[in-house]
């Protein structure tokens, strides 16, 4: 696959979006200028660009996988650092959403752009064509809308738009570019306003507001019924818009007022694009949202307001949806829908206005802002949360059903417009997704997926429910299965491990399995494989040990009881550690306690970005017995001068980490925690990992790969767990850590300084594992201890005791 070479990217403006784009490319190693307006005051010419680099350090959610990269960021400004853009591949403009504005900055900026460079406009809405105009003839070609969603570093949506005079090669490259080095979902819109995501998007929460109104619904009962329940993000309709940001939202609507007119025959929705009036009311009042501490909800002490409408004023929140709709919600889509439009309950007739209403607004536009179905359903997955696009729960709710009551509808006046469903939905199809591709209703065909190089890396990628994907784990050939994990082959060369139950739990099963992958890649039956990935389709690598599953053995035997399966999983975990062939961790999402111990005992690991990887045991009262303070003890001899004496400050991170339960909320912190080393692969694209891992065990057999040898651990000793312990005392004493945190630490401290013994002597994994077992066992029977795992099964929640 050949890349476009981005050596050095251009960011231009400093403000929210652009230092947050600045801040995601640094996360993947991406050098950076960051360009802003000079300083018209005393200090730094860049000093509005140095403030936004050093708010980075400051914001949550982080957008820096690890904050000392804001230092990667370099500040410039477009008086003095022109001359910078030169040496850029990809120029990305973020400023205000000021049509004059980047007119103005395109002609300062153009003599000095790179000949080969492409030129993006990070914009929510505005003409890409017009912006264009402004360049001159040479930089055209290379130029196009690039749309982030905020905040970048999390959301998966970006949005290319190409002009009438882009390259179709320029936008290969940069889909290429941002799909697999940032880890992006591309969606490539049409030049229209709003583009896809915020058309739909916007256009759905206005709709939203005026059902609410329309239904009597408080902006809570609201929230709870357009959130998780609907198959959307959490936040639901109104809290989402306080976290936009209520003048970013108003903003928005104005550029479909602005650009679509009232011509109806233009956009027959235009009427229901009229600012609604409680959002000119707390934009009057200064009320934006999150960022001005209120919105259509504020916070005073503990408690969650929400904005009444009919008062002006803020009453107390907390309303849920009625009982029986929640029912409602929980039956399959057809079902679902079809109880929805004919309950008489009020909040059902309000969620079946709704889906109607974006049911008949994308079947409406279509045509006019994407190239297919499938990029309206990605975009809205990807942009706002959503489980599942509008087409596609259209599709699974039974097509001609649902279409005929929209029609239904329509003809009845119920809907916000009186514009018919085009032709195409009646003309005797069962959705607009299938094998072969998605509805194009712009060329009356369905069109297939892209066919760019750069999606080969996905060996499942995301699909559209209708697409005709492939269930990862029924493909391959399956080499053995119990109810815990399958391993199978995708080319009968590499053996993939993938947990299967919930939260990917480990439980005997998983035990089981992952020691027969290690048997069968080595040939037990004959044939043998190059290696072994641990890989799973979804978002969790393994949260843990199951712990409930061991409740039957821990009442009937006690401690006794659960130390053999202890013994068991240490032993798969060294079995793991030493096979004669390489093991890979392809690790995505949680890997915790146990998941985390796993991923440790693998020759390699694979990280996505977005992976939250911790020994957490603490959490539940234990201490990790799966070889993670094993490792930290090995770890911290590894790092040590050969005959260093004192092995202490070489342990103090990796003692922190699993006393204090620290989790990396990104693959880079999780490497500054020790728990990746440096060799280990971090990549941005969730659906390129297993890719990777393949290729990473494929490379280390080309390179005549051999297990590691024994390890004999040279340990810290008695002194070293004084020093500790005298430390915890003062926490202890000083109200820091409870008595039983305190206990637990000891514990930890013993096992990773290697217990009773000289600093110095040498001792094996085995002897290690053997103390992290004892310590495990006897904290199950600590009462302290049995609180907090009781706690968590039942409550979901951590006890402090």
């Amino acid at each position: 696959m050949n890349r476009f070479n981005v050596r050095q990217v251009a960011v231009l403006g400093a403000g929210v979006m652009g230092a947050q784009i600045a801040a995601h490319l640094v996360n993947v190693k991406v050098p950076v200028v960051l360009f802003d307006l000079p300083n018209p005051k005393d200090g730094p010419k860049s000093a509005i660009a140095l403030k936004a680099i050093d708010n980075l350090k400051k914001l949550k959610p982080a957008p820096l996988g690890v904050a000392d990269d804001a230092t990667r960021i370099r500040a410039a400004n477009y008086e003095d650092d022109l001359a910078l853009l030169g040496q850029c591949d990809l120029v990305i403009e973020a400023i205000a959403e000021r049509m004059d504005w980047k007119l103005d900055l395109y002609t300062k900026i153009a003599p000095h752009v790179a000949a080969h460079a492409i030129v993006a406009s990070n914009t929510s809405g505005l003409s890409i064509s017009k912006l264009a105009e402004a360049l001159p003839a040479s930089i055209q070609p290379r130029f196009c809308g690039i749309h982030f969603f905020n905040p970048p570093r999390y959301m998966q949506l970006v949005e290319l738009i190409p002009t009438p005079t882009t390259e179709a090669g320029v936008l290969d490259q940069l889909e290429t570019f941002v799909t697999t080095t940032l880890g992006k979902g591309v969606v490539r819109a049409k030049d229209t306003p709003n583009f896809i995501a915020n058309r739909v998007g916007i256009a759905g929460m206005l709709a939203t507001i005026h059902e609410a109104q329309k239904f009597g619904l408080s902006v809570d009962v609201v929230d709870d019924l357009t959130g998780k329940k609907l198959g959307r993000a959490s936040s639901g309709t109104f809290r989402t818009a306080d976290v936009v940001g209520l003048d970013t939202m108003a903003h928005v609507i104005r550029t479909l007022q602005d650009n679509l007119g009232p011509d109806q025959a233009n956009d027959p929705f235009f009427p229901s694009y009229a600012t609604p009036a409680v959002l000119t009311t707390l934009i009057g009042a200064g009320a934006l949202g999150q960022k001005a501490k209120a919105g259509f909800y504020k916070k005073v002490g503990k408690d969650i307001l929400r904005f009444d409408a009919a008062s002006g004023d803020y009453v107390p929140g907390g309303k849920k949806a009625d009982a029986i709709v929640d029912r409602i919600l929980k039956k399959p889509a057809a079902e679902r829908l079809k109880l929805l439009r004919e309950s008489t309950n009020p909040q059902a007739q309000f969620l079946w206005a709704i889906l109607r209403d974006s049911f008949h607004y994308v079947a409406v536009h279509l045509g006019t802002i994407a190239d297919s179905a499938r990029e309206v359903d990605f975009a809205m997955r990807w942009g706002f949360g959503m489980k599942q696009g509008p087409f596609e729960l259209w599709q699974e709710a039974g097509w001609q059903q649902v279409a005929g009551w929209v029609k239904e509808d329509i003809e009845a006046g119920k809907a916000l417009c009186s514009a018919p469903l085009p032709d195409w939905v009646f003309d005797g199809r069962t959705g607009v997704h299938t094998p072969e591709g998605s509805w194009s209703a712009a060329t009356q065909r369905y069109l297939p997926r892209s066919s760019l190089p750069v999606y080969a890396r996905q060996r499942f990628p995301e699909n559209v429910a209708g697409g005709g994907a492939v269930d990862p784990l029924k493909s391959g050939t399956e080499l053995f299965k119990n109810d815990e994990i399958r391993l199978w082959t995708p080319d009968g060369e590499v053996l993939i491990a993938s947990i299967t139950s919930k939260m990917h739990l480990i439980g005997t099963g998983v035990i089981e399995g992952l020691a027969k992958a290690v048997e069968l890649a080595e040939g037990a039956d004959g044939k043998g494989y190059q290696g072994v990935v641990i890989w799973s389709p979804d978002d969790v690598f393994s949260a843990g040990a199951n712990l409930e599953s061991l409740l039957p053995v821990f009442m009937k035997s006690g401690a006794k009881g659960i130390a053999p399966i202890v013994k068991e999983l240490q032993d798969t975990m060294l079995r793991l550690r030493y096979a004669n062939v390489p093991v890979v961790a392809a690790v995505r999402g949680l890997a915790l306690g146990g998941g985390c111990e796993i991923a440790l005992a693998c020759d390699r690991r694979v990280a996505h970005m977005e992976s939250y990887v911790g020994l957490v045991e603490v959490g539940v009262g234990l201490l990790p017995a799966g070889g993670g303070l094993t490792y930290i003890a090995r770890r911290a001899a590894e790092r040590a001068p050969a005959g260093a004496s004192d092995l202490l400050p070489f342990l103090k991170e990796g003692f922190e980490a699993a006393a204090m339960a620290k989790v990396g909320t990104s693959a880079l912190e999780s490497r500054k925690l020790g728990y990746l080393q440096d060799g280990d692969i971090v990549v941005a694209h969730r659906d390129e990992l297993l890719h990777v891992a393949i290729g990473q065990v494929k490379a280390m057999v080309d390179a005549g790969y051999r297990p590691p040898p024994k390890s004999q651990i040279p340990v810290a000793g008695r002194n070293a767990i004084a020093t500790i312990k005298a430390s915890l005392v003062g926490m202890r004493d000083g109200g820091f850590i409870t008595k039983h945190d305190f206990h637990i630490a000891s514990l930890i401290a013993d096992v990773v300084c290697g217990g009773e013994l000289d600093a110095g002597t040498v001792v094996t994994e085995e002897y290690l594992m053997a103390l992290e077992r004892k310590h495990f066992c006897a904290l199950l029977e600590h009462p302290k201890s049995q609180e907090r795992a009781m706690g968590l099964l039942q409550n979901g929640k951590p006890v402090r005791n």
